[in-house]
């Protein structure tokens, strides 16, 4: 009740305090003017505070009165009003001072104005006081409504949130004065959104009033409302909307849907083989919803599951092979669990989710199967043909226990027997290999197409069969004036038996150089040995080259010994003894040789290159010989006449009758027709029209003549006649019709122009006479 007769009081206040702060400021304002000593003491200006309220409807509104205090009503004097919005938003009465506005004034547009004001006296024009500045304030209205300047507004909160959870602020702003009484104190509240949501009077928050779940609705609609003067009568609103958007916590647990899933395995598949997929659905989504599945109860360990990440879904494997004649039906269960669970969401996911899967082992036809993955055998080299290796066994896994072949994949050194017995078809050397990798395919009788295979590693036993040898050629020397007892050479050897021991080698001279013998050896245990003088100089002249004989045994059973010679040659050493100089001789002899031997290699293909090429060229002239015609360009061979007219010349030089007719230096067969009458069957031709027998005549004509010529070159010659009809009253304008004569023309002439025109001769003129 108390609240009810001070509302009024409260609402009077706000417009009433302008007058107040009028009344309160009654006193004159002093008069702003430049000091100076020409400036005399003025009187003040006797005015208070102007204000204008906004948006007023009146054209003219009343706002003050400017007076100065010396105006004591005399009409002399006017007052004028400078500055912005004079004479156009403000006027004043020249006479008393009355200011007035005469436009609608907008506080939030402009809140106030500096003006400028003056007395002048009309009877002399000077001013009587000087100008003063005032200021104009437009006072507020409550004219706008409460703006929401951040839409549109959205808001994710997690699902399940406890109450009083902050999911976001809204602002709204007033463009009205703050200072102006309640106009733009905004309060807020809630249209559109319980009873999930609440928010704040005075800031805007919004809040949860209630935990919400996901699952069931994921966003929510919510519509605030903001008004000014603090919610009182007469304030003005504006409103927004808040989407708000609940985003997933995992508080869902994956589920099968299926309680047992029915599978089937081919005891032929390989490990890895995917035989079934599962799938549990959970309600949660994104990574909440991520899952992993795993078998809870398989003692064979023969399956195995793995997540497809993209669907979700589980995939069984196989994760051993299967054998339907050992077991043929299984049964696993598996479960199901999130992948990523928060420790507070933990208690949602207490217990997994299970389901069964039963697996059917379906028969099939399988390929035999070796009782080992792999054999090894052992054999001596040098055993003989048809010598044992080893045995290989296969069996039919399948019920029926179908018969097994066997054999050998390209290898000439072994065969295979039809019970598996691997022999020797040639003897063993280790030295040239010392192992052998077989593979032997064992294939069903019943079905061909099932086999296997299985690899087979024969190693060869070594046995001593090789003495031992010099590892090197030596180049001894042995200098002339070399005394007794000095070494000139160390020794070593080398077996290509393979021992269980270290080879060691025994060194000895044979029996005949032992005893006489101008060199010694000694063996110095660790098989190598030294070679050593006997005797004391050495003459080159008289034995330039001493020959001795080594003998090399080793340690095999049995042992085994060789005999190496051995070649010193005696050298000039000189006084430093050195034996360098005749090895430099050597190798420079040696390298001249071989440059001799290049050399006489390279004039041995070179003189085969030349004889190939005169071969070719002999060759090739021959031919020239035997076909003159095929190095020379006869484009008389194709004539392709187009030219109508020309003259008399024109038609001697393209006359095809005398090209054709004439004879050549070989001996012809007697022609049946002549160039005259050649001429005129072709005149017969033009003027009787296109007769094929004429043709054809005379085509066979030229082709027996052809083929009876042994000399003629190896190609065909095309001719081409033109035809241009008959009926013409001009007749043919052919230059091949108009010569003056049908005598045939005389080219002898061309064998007196020398050899170089014999071709030209052979051609067209007449046969040759006996005496040329």
């Amino acid at each position: 009740m108390n609240c009810c007769l001070l509302l009024p009081f409260m609402l009077g206040i706000p417009l009433l305090w302008p007058c107040l702060k009028a009344k309160e400021n009654t006193a004159a304002e002093q008069v702003k003017h430049p000091v100076g000593p020409h400036w005399r003491v003025k009187r003040g200006w006797m005015w208070g505070h102007f204000f204008v309220p906004e948006e007023m409807n009146k054209t003219r509104h009343h706002i003050g009165q400017l007076k100065s205090d010396i105006d004591n009503g005399n009409s002399s004097f006017q007052y004028k009003l400078l500055g912005t919005g004079a004479g156009s938003i403000f006027v004043i009465d020249e006479r008393t001072g009355d200011i007035y506005a005469i436009q609608k004034l907008d506080r939030e547009e402009k809140s106030l104005y500096t003006l400028r004001a003056q007395v002048i006296d009309t009877t002399t024009g000077r001013a009587v006081e000087p100008e003063s500045e005032f200021v104009i304030r437009v006072s507020d209205i409550n004219d706008n409504e409460p703006q929401f300047l951040d839409e549109p507004y959205e808001a994710i909160v997690p699902e399940m949130s406890p109450e009083g959870t902050s999911v976001i602020q809204v602002t709204a702003s007033d463009a009205d004065d703050p200072s102006s009484g309640n106009n733009a104190r905004l309060v807020y509240s809630l249209l559109q959104g319980q009873p999930y949501f609440s928010i704040e009077l005075t800031t805007g928050v919004i809040r949860i009033s209630s935990q919400m779940d996901r699952e069931l609705q994921d966003e929510y609609w919510v519509i605030i409302q903001a008004k000014d003067m603090i919610g009182l009568p007469g304030a003005l609103s504006g409103t927004t909307s808040v989407l708000i958007k609940l985003s997933d916590v995992n508080d869902n647990k994956p589920v099968f849907k299926e309680s047992l899933y029915r599978m089937t395995v081919s005891e032929s598949a390989p490990t890895g083989t995917s035989i079934g997929k599962i799938k549990a659905y959970d309600n949660d989504i994104g990574e909440n919803a991520e899952m992993v599945y795993s078998i809870e109860e398989d003692d064979s360990q023969t399956f195995d599951i793995i997540t497809n990440n993209e669907n979700q879904e589980g995939i069984v494997i196989l994760k051993k092979r299967v054998d339907f004649e050992h077991q043929n039906h299984y049964r696993i269960q598996a479960r199901v669990k999130n992948s990523h669970v928060d420790e507070q969401l933990k208690k949602y996911h207490a217990e997994a989710s299970t389901t069964l899967i039963t697996v059917q082992v379906e028969d099939a036809d399988e390929p035999p199967l070796f009782l080992h993955p792999y054999y090894i055998f052992e054999i001596f080299e040098g055993c003989p043909h048809g010598s044992l290796v080893g045995m290989v066994s296969a069996t039919d896994p399948d019920q029926r226990k179908s018969p097994i072949w066997y054999s050998l994949t390209r290898d000439r050194v072994f065969r295979i027997d039809d019970n598996g017995t691997i022999i020797t078809t040639n003897p063993l050397d280790r030295e040239s290999s010392a192992w052998h990798n077989l593979s032997v395919i064992a294939t069903e009788e019943h079905n061909v197409q099932q086999i296997s295979a299985v690899p087979v590693y024969v190693q060869v036993l070594n046995i001593n069969d090789h003495a031992p040898e010099l590892s090197e050629y030596y180049e001894t020397y042995v200098c002339e004036n070399a005394g007794s007892g000095q070494i000139i050479q160390t020794i070593s050897a080398v077996d290509r038996d393979e021992s269980i021991e270290d080879h060691h080698f025994y060194f000895n001279l044979s029996v005949g150089d032992s005893e006489n013998s101008s060199f010694t050896i000694i063996d110095n245990q660790d098989n190598t040995a030294v070679i050593l003088t006997n005797r004391t100089g050495f003459s080159l002249q008289e034995e330039p080259v001493f020959y001795i004989s080594i003998l090399i045994a080793d340690n095999g059973a049995p042992s085994l010994t060789s005999t190496n010679t051995l070649s010193i040659h005696v050298c000039e050493c000189g006084d430093n003894g050195s034996t360098q100089i005749c090895r430099n001789k050597d190798v420079m002899h040696s390298m001249g040789f071989r440059a001799k031997i290049i050399v006489a290699v390279l004039i041995c293909v070179v003189i085969m290159f030349g004889f190939v090429f005169l071969v070719l060229g002999l060759i090739h002239r021959r031919k020239q010989s035997l076909f003159p015609e095929k190095g020379e360009d006869f484009r008389e061979n194709i004539f392709r006449y187009d030219d109508e007219g020309g003259g008399e010349e024109d038609t001697e030089a393209f006359d095809m009758a005398e090209l054709r007719s004439s004879t050549v230096m070989r001996e012809r067969k007697t022609r049946k027709t002549t160039s005259a009458q050649i001429r005129s069957l072709y005149r017969q031709s033009l003027q009787v029209g296109p007769d094929s027998a004429i043709f054809r005549k005379f085509i066979l004509e030229k082709l027996e003549e052809a083929d009876a010529d042994p000399c003629a070159p190896p190609f065909d010659s095309l001719q081409t006649y033109a035809f241009e009809g008959t009926g013409s009253l001009a007749g043919s304008l052919s230059s091949l019709e108009s010569a003056a004569s049908d005598q045939d023309e005389n080219d002898d002439y061309l064998n007196e122009l020398g050899p170089r025109f014999k071709r030209l001769a052979c051609m067209f003129g007449s046969p040759m006479r006996p005496n040329n």
